[in-house]
């Protein structure tokens, strides 16, 4: 059964939709919060799988708290459960699963639970496939899910790995691959290579930077051998000028 924890700063949609989860039979509600520090405080202790999130919380954004969660581990599944469409691509960028909106329809979220049901399935027989074999530096193979297939890639002909519209892109010099996997579960499957995080969006392989260019407010942008842009956020800078002597 999977865990879910709701958060949103309305009492009665948040009975609502624990409602409908309760009886869809697929999931245990193990907490609830009306703000954004009570949610960080409780979702750490209780370990959701799940976590559905409203835009609006009472002066907070969900999408603060979404980036915030991205730190949690193991970083549960991010579902955004609010009345405003508009903040849909933001959601994705963030690498929420899926962004329902209100009033709640029963049949669109037990859609929702299939999906990550089926997903989770898929998740744990690769994960087993990569655990009983040598470790990613030692292979040179990054495996990603892409559709329903495990695919193994060369680490060392990826450029770098983004987050975008919802889906983690793994770009070589040839081809982008979509992947099911969230962009922390591929950060920690490239941990110990020559990959760093610049973005929280961007994972870049260092042997591909061709040239690190001034942008605004102190931010960067790294132009790859490919030619393609990569931002660097004022949160990554001081990694990136140790790691390059600047």
């Amino acid at each position: 059964m999977l865990k879910a924890f709701i958060v949103d700063d309305e009492p009665l949609a948040r009975d609502e939709l624990q409602f409908l989860l309760i009886r869809s039979k697929q999931v245990e509600i193990v907490g609830e919060a009306d703000c954004m520090e009570e949610a960080m405080k409780s979702i750490p202790e209780t370990n959701p799988d799940i976590v559905f999130l409203d835009i609006e919380l009472g002066g907070h954004s969900g999408l603060q708290l979404a980036e915030q969660l991205l730190a949690v581990d193991p970083v549960p599944t991010l579902i955004f459960a609010t009345a405003y469409d508009e903040y849909a691509l933001q959601a994705f960028d963030l690498e929420a699963f899926d962004y329902i909106l209100k009033p709640f329809d029963e049949g669109r979220i037990q859609q929702t639970l299939r999906k990550i049901s089926r997903m989770r399935a898929i998740g744990e027989n690769v994960e087993e496939s990569v655990s009983i074999s040598k470790p990613v530096e030692q292979t040179g193979k990054l495996a990603i899910l892409v559709e329903e297939k495990v695919l193994l890639i060369n680490i060392s002909a990826i450029l770098f790995v983004c987050s975008h519209e919802g889906k983690v892109v793994v770009k070589t010099m040839e081809k982008e691959f979509k992947t099911g996997d969230s962009l922390v579960a591929v950060e920690k499957k490239l941990s110990n290579t020559s990959f760093i995080r610049v973005h929280r969006s961007y994972i870049v392989n260092i042997h591909y930077i061709a040239e690190i260019q001034p942008w605004f407010n102190s931010t960067y942008n790294l132009i790859m051998t490919d030619l393609s842009k990569v931002p660097v956020s004022r949160t990554y800078v001081k990694d990136l000028k140790q790691l390059f002597g600047l």
